[in-house]
């Protein structure tokens, strides 16, 4: 039987953490969202001035990129790119820049998804969280 690492409480509080301290850092209202390898919430923090949308949106970037074992961002290119067909993808609601994957020696731990300003800043938010824990 195989061992993989997986997302512990404080992890996921550090990461919160520090993706706050960035969006904050740049005065960025956004909403962060936290997920386990299956794509099930652990973390969701709207700041003030959030859209409420964007309540709905960051957790859906973070499930597609768990899901998927690649940033949300992959998605978005590839229907940009004409493949349209990923709009029928099970699943993967979250086809916008702004969810990153946590993996760790080539496994998915989960993903921060943002939303709120420009999409690469999203990812930058979650990039600065997941900094936190060394990944």
């Amino acid at each position: 039987m195989k061992t993989k690492p997986t997302l512990e409480f404080a992890d996921v509080q550090a990461i919160a953490a520090a993706a706050m301290a960035e969006a904050l850092k740049n005065n960025w209202a956004v909403t962060i969202a936290v997920v386990d390898d299956g794509g099930h919430l652990l973390h969701l923090q709207r700041l003030d001035g959030a859209a409420p949308i964007s309540a709905h949106i960051a957790p859906a970037k973070a499930n597609t990129a768990a899901l998927g074992r690649r940033e949300s961002r992959i998605y978005e290119e590839m229907i940009n790119g004409g493949r349209v067909s990923f709009l029928s993808a099970p699943e993967l609601k979250g086809l916008l820049e702004g969810g990153v994957p946590i993996m760790k020696d080539g496994q998915c731990l989960g993903a921060v998804g943002v939303s709120g300003v420009k999409s690469s800043e999203d990812a930058q938010i979650a990039r600065a969280g997941m900094a936190a824990i060394g990944l």
